[in-house]
């Protein structure tokens, strides 16, 4: 395009200068400087036209609608395609042979974005109103999946929901009609010490087949085998464990084969769709909005599920828990009372228990108050 831009002002000097004899005969000017002005009049005039008609106006036309140029060039184009194919071809296939000569390969015409141009262009395609939120959130969560690992997602074990096997029947069936679970862990005397997992409709079946009688019925033996996956495997390893086992739950362990936490089919669908809400589910536990706009958190809610209910963009890379984010952020095991204030947040420690932060007040800095 450039080069053919200055062939037009080459070739159009004669016609400017014709134009311009009249205009600059009256001042009585040399011969060369008058070619010399007609030769850059030319060559700013044709070179602008083509520029800006040639190139500037299609293309910025093509760009805001791109099907109906697509569909209206498309022939013209194949035509010219055809009729230029044979010369093409022995243009391509002389470049070929002489960088084969030097030992290059063509290069591909095929343009493959990484993940990170892609996600730049769901930022763009969101900020212009071409993708609304929830698609441009869809398309991020699944570049982000494979970077989760199973304790990004799992709920820890301070915030499980498990059975005492212990307990009588009456108190269990009590426990499994409060829970919003089908599913339940079984523990046998503390919480790490998981024996089994409960499903409601196992109860539900051995008490018809009871005819009501719960002292019939032993919910530990309704149990089924525990599953138990490290906390360090990838949730996309752990999604394609669930499809394999056909199973929906599992107890996430540590190193040492401590229970950590766990982690259901669901929790790892939400992390590419978002949350799945139905009628049975309750609100994030463990928050409590203040009407001074701050909020009251527990301290092993997870960063992750805070955000997702609030909106908000605390980093969850270093920590999972907003205890532990409050840790590695100080640098210290804050005492009660203590505030510290960091990515746009005040937190300040409501109650704690020996080393564990049980509860915080969380305080958007900009926040206003909320209307009662």
């Amino acid at each position: 395009i450039t080069m053919a831009s200055l062939g037009l002002g080459w070739v159009g000097e004669p016609t400017v200068a014709a134009l311009l004899l009249p205009v600059l005969e009256p001042l009585h000017l040399p011969e060369s400087l008058v070619h010399l002005i007609a030769f850059l009049a030319g060559f700013l005039i044709f070179s602008s036209l083509h520029i800006v008609v040639g190139e500037q106006v299609p293309k910025t036309f093509a760009i805001r609608e791109p099907e109906p140029v697509s569909l209206w060039i498309a022939y013209p184009l194949h035509v010219t395609y055809v009729i230029f194919f044979p010369l093409t071809w022995l243009l391509n296939a002389a470049s070929r042979s002489i960088l084969n000569m030097f030992g290059v390969k063509e290069a591909s015409h095929q343009e493959i974005l990484s993940g990170v141009e892609i996600e730049g262009l769901v930022e763009v395609s969101a900020e212009h109103g071409k993708l609304d939120e929830p698609q441009a959130e869809f398309i991020h969560n699944v570049f982000r999946f494979s970077e989760l690992e199973v304790d990004d997602v799992m709920v820890h074990r301070t915030r499980m929901v498990a059975l005492d096997a212990e307990e009588t029947t009456e108190v269990l069936v009590e426990q499994i009609l409060e829970s919003p679970y089908t599913r339940m862990p079984l523990y046998h005397d503390k919480m790490e010490n998981i024996v089994g997992i409960v499903h409601a409709k196992d109860v539900l079946r051995a008490i018809i087949k009871a005819d009501g009688d719960l002292t019939r019925v032993n919910i530990p033996k309704l149990a089924s085998k525990p599953w138990f996956v490290p906390e360090t495997r990838s949730v996309q390893s752990q999604l394609n464990a669930f499809l394999r086992e056909k199973k929906h739950i599992a107890l996430v362990v540590d190193e040492y084969g401590e229970v950590q936490g766990l982690i259901t089919l669901e929790d790892v669908i939400e992390e590419i769709v978002g949350e799945i809400a139905d009628e049975h589910d309750i609100e994030l536990a463990g928050v409590t909005p203040e009407s001074d706009g701050s909020f009251l958190v527990d301290g092993q809610l997870a960063v992750r599920d805070l955000n997702r209910s609030l909106d908000w963009e605390l980093p969850d890379e270093e920590a999972t828990t907003i205890a532990g984010l409050i840790i590695h952020e100080a640098k210290v095991i804050p005492d009660q009372g203590q505030q510290f204030t960091f990515h746009g947040f005040r937190f300040k420690i409501v109650r704690k228990q020996r080393n564990r932060i049980t509860q915080v007040r969380v305080t958007p800095l900009a926040a206003q108050p909320v209307a009662e």
